[in-house]
């Protein structure tokens, strides 16, 4: 077992080190790390799917490689700019909606990628649940507006019922990640009729076996996309996205240039917009030690979830 605190480039989601344990079994490695918001009942998916990473392996893919998208944090508009341009990426995830700044900062940021990107690349947002529906609709119109077309807005809203009242009066695809990843039972969320992308994280799904069976309880077209993990909790997402029968839009995994370093040797960054389907995940190195007192809480958090689960 390895605890690892890896500094972050931007804050996002209000951190500015992530951290997580990395496990070791008999198909090789998994990583454990859900969000400080994370009950531990919560927590419980997020470490099936690292066991899962280190005793059964993952399905075969049916593809050797996956677009990916580039994700750009609420920064201002020229560092934007600069990211879109070092990404390699065609298609970039613009994080909005964040307290700290306006819509009419989120608009510059837009058109800032929008700009890097020229006319043939793809521009999403996603407002992580952070408006309720009339705000929703006039922020996704202007942002709408402002990357001269969005692919599509990411959970604008925090309930079902708000995004299908925003999917009815605007013309812009909405995606759901935080209405399936969060629910009670993911493969009961009726989203069908209230978004027209599904989002799909492995690790609080509880593995890539199991959010298979959430992409077809779904019936949407999906998006796998990362949750800031090092290159070992990427290559099962990548593993997901390899497996999916249909992948019709690129997917949310080109994050590890969030991080200031990774674990493994070989970080899985995109080169030219995609990264290759691994059959596990990376070795990973004694690089980014967590301190004593951080490792310790860690540890003790694994031994709560693991006696829940």
């Amino acid at each position: 077992m390895k605890v690892y605190a890896i500094p972050l480039r931007t804050r996002f989601r209000g951190i500015t080190v992530r951290e997580g344990v990395l496990l070791h079994g008999p198909a090789g490695w998994g990583e454990f790390c859900p969000f400080a918001d994370y009950s531990d009942a919560e927590s419980v998916p997020w470490l099936r799917a690292a066991v899962e990473a280190t005793e059964a392996g993952w399905p075969a893919p049916v593809r050797d490689r996956v677009e990916v998208n580039t994700t750009v944090p609420v920064v201002g508009a020229e560092q934007a700019y600069e990211l879109i341009r070092a990404s390699g990426c065609r298609t970039a995830k613009v994080k909005v909606a964040d307290p700290r700044v306006s819509l009419a900062d989120d608009c510059a940021r837009v058109e800032a990628v929008r700009a890097a990107l020229g006319p043939d690349g793809a521009v999403r947002v996603d407002a992580n649940m952070a408006w309720d529906v009339d705000t929703a609709v006039r922020a996704i119109t202007d942002l709408d507006k402002a990357a001269g077309g969005l692919e599509y807005a990411e959970q604008p809203c925090p309930s079902i019922d708000e995004l299908a009242a925003v999917r009815r009066r605007v013309g812009v695809r909405i995606a759901a990640d935080e209405s399936i990843r969060r629910a009670e039972d993911p493969l009961k969320v009726a989203v069908a009729g209230a978004a027209d992308i599904a989002v799909l994280k492995v690790a609080p799904l509880g593995g890539v076996r199991r959010a298979l069976e959430v992409a077809e309880a779904c019936g949407l077209p999906c998006v796998v996309s990362s949750a800031v993990e090092t290159s070992v909790g990427l290559a099962a997402g990548l593993a997901l996205a390899g497996a999916l029968p249909s992948l019709e839009f690129a997917c949310g995994l080109g994050t590890i240039s969030l991080l200031q370093g990774d674990v493994a040797a070989n970080p899985l960054s995109p080169v030219d917009g995609y990264l290759p389907v691994p059959r596990e995940a990376p070795e990973p190195t004694d690089a980014y030690p967590a301190p004593p007192e951080v490792a310790a809480a860690w540890e003790a958090r694994l031994a709560r979830v693991r006696g829940l689960s």
